[in-house]
């Protein structure tokens, strides 16, 4: 299909010779790469199959276009509906809203809002820009970004990870995220979880600094031995390679492709809701709601809690009934 709208006057020259041919409206799209609709729209509009001509459909779609950029000029020639937009607009109707009730009430007259908007900012309407919500005749300039935006080094996509570790079946295998502070906050928590045993790890850091990251993952990722881990595409996952591990990346927008760590942070929001500021939490305070979620008899383990899991399986030395300072082996 062509990305362009407008028809050229060889297209419609090709629509005349095919219905004096008898070719129907979707056998002509077809041969147009068109869309059936703006065929049948451009027939229709132009006299139906009978009287099509290309060169009239032509003119009359060029004088159609000019006619456009300038249809803000009838709201000030036609007073009734000039007197009507003004009226809604001191009544605090945006342009859109104005023109939809024109348009859903069928009255004799009518503007789009793009009409409306043209019309604000000529001088005969400008006066009348205060009763908008932004209060400007003028179309706010985009702030163009010219700030070098920072890629992740060789970042390997989700879509390589072996199946075995999409499948869980082996232990070692892990999943990294970041839980912030709330906007009034500082800092945040740098969090990890074994994918197998669900184990749940959590650090705090000060920024969204990348190799504070980088850092406090490789100790989470040494305490259980990790070997691999998945993360977002986050910018504070640029010094992923620091981590010492294999690292893959989900797509972007799609958390769901690391769901057991999205769960686990949804735990831990119930002790530090969002809006906690981080940067009044203690390490130790962190570490006391970590063990509770570890310590939790899990359905999905088969109402075992994750320490136990971690520790038959050798990625931990010692169990404790404390807030625990998990060993290595």
């Amino acid at each position: 299909m062509k990305t362009f709208k407008i028809l050229t006057r060889a297209e419609r020259d090709e629509i005349e010779i095919l219905l004096a041919k008898e070719y129907s409206g979707r056998s002509i799209a077809k041969a147009l790469c068109r869309s059936p609709n703006t065929v049948s729209y451009e027939i229709k509009e132009n006299g139906g199959k009978k009287k099509y001509n290309a060169k009239n459909a032509h003119q009359y779609a060029v004088t159609r276009r000019k006619d456009t950029k300038s249809e803000w000029k009838k709201i000030e020639h036609n007073s009734a509906l000039k007197t009507f937009i003004i009226k809604k607009l001191k009544v605090h109707w945006n342009p859109d809203e104005i023109a939809g009730y024109m348009k859903g009430n069928m009255l004799k007259f009518y503007a789009s809002k793009t009409a409306i908007y043209e019309w604000l900012r000529s001088e005969h309407g400008q006066r009348y820009c205060t009763h908008l919500y932004s209060g400007r005749c003028r179309v706010k300039p985009r702030k163009v970004d010219n700030r070098k935006r920072e890629m992740i080094p060789h970042r390997v996509s989700i879509e390589k990870r072996p199946a075995a570790i999409l499948k869980r079946g082996r232990y070692g295998h892990c999943e990294a995220d970041t839980v912030v502070s709330g906007k009034n906050g500082t800092g945040g928590v740098s969090v990890f979880q074994e994918r197998k045993s669900r184990l749940y790890q959590a650090k705090k850091v000060t920024g969204m600094s990348a190799m504070e990251h980088a850092v406090v993952q490789k100790e989470m990722a040494h305490n259980i031995h990790a070997k691999s881990v998945t993360e977002d595409n986050g910018i504070e996952n640029k010094f992923h390679e620091q981590i010492g591990i294999k690292t893959y990346f989900c797509h972007s927008h799609a958390p769901g492709e690391k769901g057991g760590i999205e769960n686990a942070n949804k735990m831990l929001r119930r002790y530090f809701p969002k809006g906690t500021d981080f940067s009044l939490v203690t390490q130790e305070e962190l570490d006391e709601k970590i063990f509770l979620i570890n310590g939790k008899p899990r359905k999905i383990l088969g109402y075992v809690n994750a320490l136990e899991v971690a520790f038959k399986a050798g990625m931990i030395t010692k169990l404790q009934s404390e807030c625990p300072n998990w060993g290595v082996n």
